[in-house]
């Protein structure tokens, strides 16, 4: 098949999801701001010169939404007419399993991205990968304490590596998917209950502490993050308190022919 266009193809999902591609034979273009490995392409939202030359002679498209932008449809419209224009058949989203097409501002990249002639929504649960590196969780894992506004309810945490290997099929079956997937882990978890996993993994004390909607966006804008995003974020939690992300589904390895990996064998592999 020609070429597929990974947007934000060296980030947690995007470079498994090229490695994925490359590795079933798929000439794989990782989009960044500044590429500088071979196979890498220059591709900034905000600059619509650098569209043209990233979708030149793809047929697919991993599409990740501009970062932080509360209402990225600005940006990802005029993107998918150029892209649908160039020849690209088939866009793959990377959405969030607390998105809908109804959702205010991220809601409509859904439905942008299912007038494609071939078209996937993928709608993961929170990733495990938040508990490592400079994610806020993470932080909170170095700090002793992960800040939330989740209360006690769970979520099924889910590996970007399985998010990677539903999109690299999503992306290559012959039959297009035409659908969205709801993907998680295969058990749904408290932030208390992983708080207490990696601290038992670890050996030191990590534990939860459950704050308010308003406390929370404030926790967030002081980690740098801008303020109106903070506020998405606080509200994505507020409902995870009132059990939205408490389910979990087979759509993993439905896809992909594989279990889902669990959250424990995530911490032993990847926490350190």
């Amino acid at each position: 098949m020609a070429d597929v266009l990974v947007l934000g193809g060296t980030g947690t999902t995007g470079r498994r999801v090229v490695a994925g591609l490359r590795a079933a034979g798929v000439t794989a273009r990782a989009a960044t701001r500044k590429p500088d490995a071979p196979g890498e392409v220059r591709f900034d939202w905000t600059d619509r010169s650098t569209h043209a030359g990233a979708l030149r002679g793809v047929a697919a498209v991993y599409l990740l939404a501009p970062i932080g932008e509360a209402s990225p449809a600005v940006l990802v419209e005029p993107f998918l007419a150029d892209a649908l224009d160039a020849g690209v058949r088939r866009v793959v989203l990377l959405s969030s399993s607390a998105v809908t097409e109804d959702t205010p501002g991220l809601g409509a990249l859904q439905r942008l991205v299912r007038a494609a002639p071939e078209w996937a929504v993928l709608r993961p649960s929170w990733f495990m990968q938040n508990f490592t590196g400079e994610h806020l969780v993470a932080q909170g894992v170095r700090d002793g304490e992960i800040v939330t506004a989740t209360g006690d309810a769970r979520v099924a945490f889910v590996d970007a590596g399985d998010i990677a290997a539903v999109a690299v099929r999503a992306l290559t079956d012959p039959e297009p998917h035409n659908t969205e997937h709801v993907l998680t882990g295969p058990a749904a978890l408290s932030y208390a209950e992983a708080a207490a996993i990696v601290a038992a993994h670890l050996g030191r004390p990590v534990r939860h502490r459950a704050v308010g909607r308003a406390e929370f966006a404030e926790h967030v804008t002081a980690s740098g993050t801008p303020a109106e995003f903070a506020r998405v974020l606080a509200a994505l939690d507020e409902d995870i308190r009132r059990g939205a992300e408490d389910r979990v589904t087979t759509d993993v390895e439905q896809v992909t022919g594989r279990p889902a990996r669990s959250f424990e064998t995530f911490v032993q592999e990847e926490i350190r």
